[in-house]
């Protein structure tokens, strides 16, 4: 059970929440936990919906971005998301099940996807101070500074699912995959 309360339907959500919620069902023909608990903030479900459609029209590709929400659900040991991410990059991203566990644990079997990868765990790991190397390693994979700010966004915006997912103990929704955290 959700320490945080999850409106069991759009009618049930703070009334600011409810149009984005309706636009989350249609779009993926459900409203997921997730949106759910976050909609107890209408400002935090604007912020998050806001920065995630923003994100999605910038220069990474789809499957680029579902690595690293899963690298960084791994990392923060978030089981929602990693259930989540797993769906989407299986059945949107169309990554097979090796490139999710790769993702999963820092790597990939594409070269240049993998120096996204790392780049997105060094973040994470080290709070944002990964050091000019880190920065010079994701440009010599062809990077460039957009593209870089765009890695940096996405690891905030996956780490903001991840701690409410975890603060809030949200219902897994999805398939459910075994979380193991790396020593």
């Amino acid at each position: 059970m959700s320490a945080i309360h999850t409106p069991a339907s759009i009618a049930e959500a703070p009334e600011g929440a409810r149009a984005a919620l309706t636009a989350v069902e249609k779009q993926l023909g459900s409203v997921p936990n997730l949106f759910r608990v976050v909609a107890n903030s209408p400002a935090a479900l604007e912020g998050y919906l806001g920065l995630n459609g923003a994100l999605a029209k910038g220069r990474l590709d789809a499957r680029t971005r579902e690595r690293i929400a899963l690298a960084v659900a791994q990392v923060n040991g978030c089981s929602y998301c990693l259930a989540a991410h797993s769906y989407l990059g299986k059945n949107l991203a169309k990554l097979d099940d090796a490139e999710i566990l790769a993702n999963r644990h820092g790597h990939s079997s594409d070269a240049r996807a993998q120096a996204a990868i790392a780049f997105a765990v060094s973040i994470v790991r080290e709070r944002g101070h990964v050091g000019p190397d880190a920065v010079a390693a994701v440009k010599t994979a062809g990077y460039d500074d957009a593209q870089i700010v765009e890695i940096v966004a996405h690891v905030a915006l996956n780490t903001l699912t991840n701690y409410v997912n975890e603060v809030a103990g949200t219902v897994i929704d999805f398939p459910a995959v075994e979380l193991r955290l790396a020593s």
